[in-house]
C-alpha cells in the first residue's frame, strides 16, 4: 500500500492504533461513573501544559501530562468536597485551563496559532519519533491500569458503597481513574486533538453498550470500534485530505448510529430466547397424583 511507504504515515497509523485501544479502555470506566465529559474538561486543562511546554522550550506532551494529572487530582478533590459549588469550581478550572493555554502559547517564541490548532484538533501526520516514544510509555501505563485493575475499577465505578464495604480503597481507585484519564488525553491529543479526545473515550463505549450487557464484551467491542475508527479515519484523512481528528470522530458517530439501529432487533431476539428458556423450566403437576401426596398443616 502506498500509505505505508512514508515514515510519517507509519507513525500516524501506529499512534492511531494505540489511541484506538487506550481511549475506550479508560472511557468505559468514565461512562460507568457518569463522567462522560471528564475527558473534555481534562483536555481544557492540558492545553495550559502545552502552552507552558512551548514557553519553557520543553516537551509539550510531557508538560501537558503533568498539568493534566494535576488538574484531574483537583477535579477529584472538588468532586469529594465541593458539594454546593462544585460545578462552578469545575467550570472555572476548565475555562481557566483553556485561556491559560492560549495565553502561554502566544507569549512563547515558538508558539503560534498553527501550533495551537494541531493540539486542539489533532494533526496525526506531524507525530515525531520523539512523540512516539512518549506515546508508547504513556499508553503502556494506561493499559496496565485499565486491564490489570479492571475488577477493582469496575467495582468502584459500579457501586462505590459496595466497593467500600468489601474493603477496596475507593478514593485511591477513583483518583487512579482520573489520573489515567488525564494520561490518556495527552496520549490522544496529537491524534484527535484536545477538543475531540473525549468523544473517542465515550462514543465507542456508548456504541458497544447498544449491543452488549456484559462488561467484558462491552470492553472488547468498544476497543475494537476505537481501533476501527482511528485507523479508518487516519487512512481517509490521507487520501481525501481532510482533518484526521474530525474524520475519526464522525466515523465513531456513524458506527454509534448503526449499532443503535441494531439494538432493537437484538433486544427482541434476547426476549424471545428468554421466553423460550422459561417455557422449558415450567413445572407441571402430574394429573394422576393421589390425595395422600398433599401436605397438610395441623392447627
Amino acid at each position: 500500500m502506498e500509505i505505508l511507504n512514508y515514515a510519517f504515515m507509519q507513525r500516524a497509523l501506529i499512534a492511531a492504533l494505540i489511541v484506538g485501544v487506550t481511549a475506550p479502555a479508560i472511557g468505559i470506566y468514565l461512562v460507568q461513573r457518569r463522567q462522560a465529559l471528564m475527558g473534555d474538561g481534562i483536555g481544557h486543562v492540558a492545553l495550559t501544559g502545552v502552552g507552558l511546554g512551548f514557553l519553557l522550550n520543553t516537551s509539550p506532551i510531557w508538560m501537558a501530562t503533568a498539568v493534566a494529572i494535576a488538574g484531574s487530582v483537583v477535579m477529584e478533590l472538588i468532586r469529594w468536597y465541593g458539594k454546593t459549588r462544585g460545578d462552578l469550581a469545575l467550570a472555572m478550572l476548565f475555562y481557566g485551563g483553556m485561556a491559560g493555554g492560549v495565553m502561554l502559547m502566544n507569549l512563547s517564541d515558538a508558539g503560534s496559532n498553527a501550533n495551537l490548532g494541531t493540539y486542539l484538533f489533532g494533526s496525526i501526520t506531524t507525530v515525531s519519533p520523539q512523540d512516539m516514544t512518549t506515546i508508547y510509555v504513556l499508553a503502556a501505563l494506561v493499559l496496565a491500569i485499565t486491564i490489570g485493575l479492571r475488577r477493582q475499577l469496575f467495582a468502584v465505578c459500579q457501586d462505590e458503597e459496595f466497593a467500600r464495604v468489601t474493603g477496596l480503597p475507593v478514593r485511591l481507585l477513583n483518583l487512579l481513574v482520573a489520573v489515567t484519564a488525564a494520561v490518556t488525553v495527552t496520549v490522544a491529543m496529537r491524534v484527535v486533538g484536545l477538543l475531540l479526545v473525549s468523544a473517542l473515550m465515550v462514543i465507542p463505549v456508548a456504541a458497544a453498550q447498544q449491543i452488549s450487557r456484559s462488561f467484558a464484551v462491552t470492553f472488547s467491542v468498544a476497543v475494537a470500534i476505537g481501533v476501527a475508527v482511528t485507523l479508518t479515519g487516519t487512512t481517509t484523512s490521507y487520501y481525501v485530505d481532510v482533518p484526521s481528528g474530525a474524520t475519526i470522530v464522525l466515523f465513531a458517530i456513524g458506527l454509534f448510529v448503526i449499532f443503535t439501529g441494531l439494538a432493537a432487533p437484538l433486544a427482541k431476539k434476547r426476549a424471545r430466547a428468554a421466553a423460550e428458556a422459561s417455557k422449558g423450566c415450567t413445572l407441571e403437576v402430574p394429573g394422576d397424583r393421589s390425595a395422600t401426596d398433599d401436605v397438610s398443616v395441623a392447627g
